[in-house]
């Protein structure tokens, strides 16, 4: 099992690294503290195909593999936990829901522009009442003649007040969950309620949706009535191998700062990196971020060679968000009190690496699942 990267993703990462730190980084803070959108920054990564990495070049896509994508993923996310968001959420998420479930039609009309980035995609399941427990929606389709007409809401959703193609999951019958593609610009009852004000993650939107006798076409159901359920969890497992770059991303930022300030800052006459307390926790934080990241490349394949990668991908998931926040918490120890001000971006980053553990499967939930994998 090799995991060293070919040419090709080498050039692949070399190319996202070097946007990311002549683009990315010198606006993170910026983006963080507004908290607004950074459009420049998502049509030029659109315009470097970074918004359709894992599709075809048929549909506008990069034609990447999952380890070139998840390469680029922690690039971004090294720049900015908040744009890294924006991308999982657009590409593992929304994306993938159009690619994978779309008729050829379906996905025709609409995966192209979201590969080329000029539609943002969002994936909208959550609910008030329904966050791990996604049985429990309350958000319904109820047919009309050709069209459907759905009234709930749902909370939670990355990308959800600003996108332009929103992958719906809404109840069609007591037990049958269907899926459906809603465009907000052309859906009369498609209402934002309002964006939370998060701890981390800025600049990308987090809003709370709301559907008031929404009207959409039969023909924007994505597959047959009741698959729904299976194509959120499916979709689910995929994106945890991103969530898990977006760790390492957050992770390798820390870390990187750290050796940097540890190598800089004196203390008693000289450096702290000389001091041994110093050098255990720089060699603690390589070692996690280096486990993390073979635990990403090790579900990425499985799922490029087409295997059962479910336990995998929560395995990396759950580890790389857990140690990305262990390595941000002691990036800020190695900074002292300087830590814990926005003078220095090592507390932006414990902020950001703190939502890994939450969304698509709180720890506790994969926990539960790499049990039930073992006992099969």
């Amino acid at each position: 099992m090799d995991f060293s990267p070919s040419a090709e993703q080498r050039q692949i990462r070399e190319m996202v690294a070097e946007f990311v730190d002549e683009e990315v980084k010198p606006r993170a803070a910026e983006i963080d503290e507004t908290d607004e959108v950074p459009w420049d920054l998502i049509d030029e990564m659109g315009d470097l195909g970074l918004m359709g990495m894992p599709f075809p070049e048929e549909y506008d896509g990069a034609g990447l593999d999952y380890h070139s994508y998840a390469l680029a993923l922690e690039e971004i996310a090294r720049g900015s936990g908040g744009l890294g968001t924006v991308v999982a959420a657009h590409t593992s998420l929304a994306s993938n829901v159009v690619y994978h479930y779309g008729d050829d039609d379906q996905v025709a009309e609409y995966l192209p522009a979201m590969n080329r980035g000029e539609d943002l995609g969002a994936f909208a399941l959550s609910e008030p009442q329904a966050g791990s427990d996604v049985p429990a929606m309350q958000t319904t389709a109820e047919k009309d003649g050709d069209e459907y007409v759905v009234n709930g809401g749902k909370l939670w959703i990355s990308n959800g007040s600003v996108a332009n193609t929103v992958t719906l999951f809404a109840k069609t019958g007591d037990e049958e969950i269907s899926t459906f593609v809603v465009r907000p610009e052309e859906d009369d009852g498609f209402i934002v309620e309002g964006t939370e004000d998060k701890l981390g993650d800025k600049g990308c939107p987090t809003a709370e949706l709301r559907f008031d006798d929404m009207h959409i076409p039969v023909d924007r159901r994505l597959g047959d009535e009741g698959d729904g359920f299976r194509h959120a969890l499916e979709t689910l497992n995929g994106g945890r191998i991103t969530i898990a770059a977006r760790s390492i991303g957050i992770a390798r930022a820390a870390l990187e700062d750290s050796l940097a300030y540890a190598q800089d800052r004196e203390q008693f006459d000289q450096p702290i990196s000389e001091f041994q307390a110093i050098q255990h926790k720089l060699a603690d934080m390589d070692t996690k971020v280096e486990s993390a990241r073979m635990l990403m490349h090790k579900a990425a394949d499985k799922k490029i060679r087409g295997e059962d990668y479910i336990k995998d991908a929560a395995q990396a998931k759950l580890y790389a968000s857990e140690i990305s926040r262990e390595v941000a918490n002691e990036a800020i120890q190695i900074h002292g009190g300087y830590g814990y001000t926005k003078d220095f971006d090592v507390e932006r980053y414990y902020r950001d690496a703190k939502l890994n553990e939450i969304y698509e499967g709180t720890s506790e939930i994969l926990r539960n699942t790499i049990a039930r994998r073992m006992m099969q």
